[in-house]
């Protein structure tokens, strides 16, 4: 497998138990917020399942059908994690204000809270080497995984809080219930933190599928290496957007009407190397325009 699938491969494995553990713990204690908590982590291992299909179908090489590749299924991958995210949130939202409304007694605090404090670790150590593995490959469907840890990282220190709350006030008050209602407050804390992850994640997935430009910063070192090369003495019509991991990169320049088109041709092949190098993976189409095309206002000087 590749680094993006056996990443994906170790984030389904490790929601798999998550999931098991917050259920039986949350069903056992009667505590919404770690239902909450294992619906969030199903939701996460469902994203999972998606990720780890969506890499291993990004990674095909292109067909007569894709000649483009394969890697906007990435695009489709994140928007549905997204679309999940914020489907647990408003379930989450719901349960908790039924349980302030209809009330019930928070059991087994200890268990709860150290269950929690697993979710942490794990989903630490996963989220990171997630993020890592989607830096290197440049893949959304990775990032928008790890993201989905992430969150499940900030909502479950929130819920072993509350539950910290109860269990104390218990303690101190021997057996007073009367703060058992920060449960369901912790799951709604919980749930709007979750909500805002998946808007963020839906506007980049959005994005993604609509074929936003490259960023600035790309679109810089693209004109960067146009404007240094000794053959170029103009560019424009610049076009960029992304595939998954693959940027899809096209322009014209403007060469000297006495260039032989060998010389063009190799000119040519040298940016195209250029841009791949420093913006891999990336599929670079360059059109060159003789200087007697451009309008004389544009002819002076270069202008990358």
């Amino acid at each position: 497998m590749s680094a993006k699938s056996r990443a994906a491969a170790v984030s389904v494995a490790s929601n798999s138990c998550l999931v098991l553990l917050k259920l039986a713990v949350g069903m056992f204690s009667g505590s919404v917020s770690i239902i909450s908590e294992a619906i969030h982590s199903a939701n996460d291992l469902l994203a999972a399942v998606i990720a780890w299909i969506s890499v291993r179908t990004s990674d095909k090489a292109a067909d007569r059908e894709h000649p483009y590749g394969h890697g906007k299924i990435e695009g489709v991958s994140g928007a549905i994690e997204a679309l999940l995210i914020v489907v647990a949130a408003v379930w989450i939202i719901v349960e908790a204000v039924k349980r302030i409304r209809h009330g019930g007694e928070v059991e087994h605090l200890g268990a709860g809270t150290a269950v929690m404090a697993v979710s942490v670790v794990v989903n630490i150590l996963v989220s990171r080497h997630l993020f890592k593995v989607a830096k290197q490959e440049d893949s959304l469907a990775l990032e928008a995984d790890a993201h989905h840890l992430s969150t499940d990282v900030y909502t479950s220190l929130g819920v072993a809080c509350g539950l910290a709350v109860v269990w104390g006030w218990r303690a101190w008050t021997n057996g007073s219930t009367a703060l058992d209602i920060v449960d369901p407050i912790a799951a709604i804390a919980v749930a709007l933190f979750i909500l805002k992850i998946g808007v963020d994640l839906t506007k980049s997935a959005v994005g993604h599928l609509l074929d936003r430009g490259l960023p600035e910063s790309e679109l810089e070192v693209i004109r960067g290496i146009l404007g240094r090369h000794p053959a170029v003495l103009e560019s424009h019509s610049l076009r960029t957007r992304k595939s998954g991991s693959q940027r899809h990169i096209d322009v014209h320049v403007t060469m000297s009407g006495d260039a032989t088109l060998a010389a063009s041709h190799a000119a040519v092949r040298e940016i195209e190397d250029a841009v791949r190098i420093a913006l891999p993976p990336a599929h670079v189409v360059i059109h060159v325009d003789p200087i007697d095309v451009l309008p004389p206002e544009r002819r002076p000087g270069r202008t990358p």
